[in-house]
């Protein structure tokens, strides 16, 4: 490795990556939970669907930015993704970049990717689960 130095730098790494997925997560989910009727119309789903879609962002993204249940959150962040792909894809046709260079699927890949590097690593050292197990970090 030849910035072998960097490595002692993954778990602030892995904490910045939290926080931004958190921040993105956040953000789109607290629009559904304030708006859902306008934000319903915007992706074709009903006003109690985009509700419950935009709670389980909210709670996803604090999951994971604290890190409490990361894991799980991360996963279920993953899905939601995946579901945004889905209706991209079969319903709306759009491909990977979109009409206009960045309403494709694109980001929705990399919110599944940054998600599972979160799962993958459980976050890293700094996050509150820590706080309550007694284990170290592998």
């Amino acid at each position: 490795m030849y910035l072998a130095s960097l490595a002692g730098f993954t778990d602030v790494a892995l904490l910045l990556l939290r926080l931004m997925i958190g921040l993105v997560f956040f953000t789109s989910g607290w629009k559904h939970v304030t708006n859902p009727e306008a934000r319903g119309k915007d992706i074709e789903m009903s006003k109690g669907f985009t509700l419950i879609l935009g709670v389980a962002e909210c709670a996803g993204a604090l999951g994971v930015a604290f890190g409490v249940l990361t894991q799980f959150a991360a996963i279920g962040l993953i899905l939601i993704m995946f579901g945004s792909i889905q209706k991209k894809l079969f319903k709306w046709r759009t491909g990977f970049w979109g009409k206009h260079g960045a309403d494709g699927w694109s980001y929705d890949t990399m919110m599944i990717l940054m998600n599972l590097v979160v799962v993958t690593t459980a976050g890293g050292r700094f996050v509150l689960e820590s706080v309550f197990h007694s284990s170290s970090y592998p």
